[in-house]
């Protein structure tokens, strides 16, 4: 399985900019630090750690993305050093970039999580105290709000405030129906509908069809998930045990926005490259959501433990059942193909890549363990290949995930 390694490492192009840049920037204005922009991707972050904060009904790479676009377009509204995102704000000479992009995120948080209002008035007013006062900085701050206010105002029609239809499980051979051990109801069923914040439409990438669950594709990636994927696996290795536990700790839209931290933090980026990461990481990962679950509700594909628990009804006779077989991780509450793991890791190593390189040392810590990389996509990889381990996604998912992951983040990298 590591081959997939050198194949999606071929997909990757080297895209390293957000775009033709306009005129440069003053070198003060250029070189201001980026720690801010980290700062409030850690606030959300936090915010989102407690799930009171938004309707379980809409995902939260919608606001990253708002959140990092919205800082972005207030920075070059004044740099001038990319083209916008979507608005570019009329800015007088001397205007503070720092100053907009605090109060652009700011307000986009207050936006979104008005109970959280009292932490974010704080965390804004410590940020701008280390800004001298004067016009230079009110001008910064009057840029920012203009673009929060116009961005928020542009996707408050997105769609992912939609009601979504009430779900009804197949009951053919292959059909994605509630899992065990809580069967729980599907997540984000609607979500392929939502207006994607680059892509055309949420279908523009949908992967082919998947092979049919009687076929001999199937049964051999079924029975690989059946035997390293068990709870009780004796062929799993200890380290893969690990992998897979790891992987499935935290969010992996979480993990990726970390890893984006500590690049920024520990290469001391300028606040235009931050923006600029941060930007372009987070679109590729709301609109590869968003092409991902259009995928996953249009094929509606069941998940490998139902697929291993209902094998005696011999809908493949190269599958032996098992009506007992549970995965080493709680399977998630959506259908299997393609795989989240592998979309959006495959969409943040591209994205990565193109501004860091290929190779690219990291060590990347979740709930307090710590693997290390020797390259994004090394971890991609990784994160994809958990999912097989942890018995949640057949190989066939996990490689329809990540080539809509590359295709979406390189088409994000074109248009920016």
């Amino acid at each position: 399985m590591l081959a997939g390694i050198a194949l999606a490492a071929g997909l990757i192009s080297p895209a390293f900019g957000f775009g033709a840049a306009r005129s440069p920037a003053p070198a003060s204005a250029a070189t201001r630090s980026g720690t801010s922009v980290v700062e409030w991707n850690r606030e959300l972050i936090t915010i989102l750690g407690d799930p009171k904060a938004q309707p379980a009904t809409v995902q939260p790479t919608r606001s990253f993305a708002l959140l990092q676009a919205a800082e972005y377009d207030a920075v070059v509204s004044i740099t001038r050093s990319g083209p916008a995102y979507k608005f570019s704000v009329p800015a007088p000479r001397g205007a503070r970039p720092d100053a907009a992009a605090e109060q652009a995120a700011h307000d986009v948080l207050v936006a979104l999580y008005p109970a959280e209002r009292a932490g974010v008035d704080q965390r804004l007013s410590s940020q701008l105290s280390a800004i001298p006062d004067g016009p230079d900085k009110q001008a910064g701050m009057t840029v920012g709000a203009t673009v929060a206010r116009r961005l928020i105002s542009l996707r408050s029609h997105d769609g992912s405030s939609a009601k979504s239809p009430r779900f009804r499980p197949g009951d053919k051979a292959g059909d994605y129906r509630p899992t065990p051990p809580d069967f729980p109801t599907p997540v984000f069923p609607n979500w392929g509908s939502v207006k994607p914040f680059v892509l055309t439409s949420g279908r523009q990438f949908r992967p082919a069809p998947p092979p049919a669950v009687s076929s001999a594709e199937y049964a051999t990636a079924l029975n690989e998930v059946k035997n390293l994927g068990s709870k009780t696996s004796s062929t799993r290795t200890p380290d893969q045990t690990a992998a897979a536990k790891f992987w499935a700790a935290a969010p992996v839209w979480n993990v990726w926005n970390q890893i984006a931290q500590n690049l920024v933090t520990s290469q001391i980026a300028s606040l235009d490259r931050a923006v600029k990461v941060f930007a372009r990481l987070d679109l590729s990962l709301a609109d590869t959501t968003i092409a991902m679950y259009d995928a996953k509700y249009a094929y509606h594909v069941w998940r490998p433990v139902t697929a291993i628990r209902l094998a005696a009804t011999h809908y493949n006779p190269h599958i032996v059942g098992d009506p007992h077989w549970t995965p080493l991780v709680t399977t998630a509450p959506d259908p299997s193909y393609p795989s989240a793991h592998a979309a959006l890791s495959q969409a943040a190593a591209t994205t990565l890549t193109g501004f860091y390189g290929a190779r690219h040392h990291l060590a990347v810590t979740s709930r307090g363990t710590t693997r290390t990389y020797a390259s994004f996509q090394e971890a991609a990889t990784e994160a994809w290949l958990s999912r097989t381990w942890s018995g949640q996604h057949t190989s066939i998912d996990n490689r329809a995930g990540r080539q809509l992951g590359f295709h979406v983040a390189d088409f994000v990298a074109g248009h920016l």
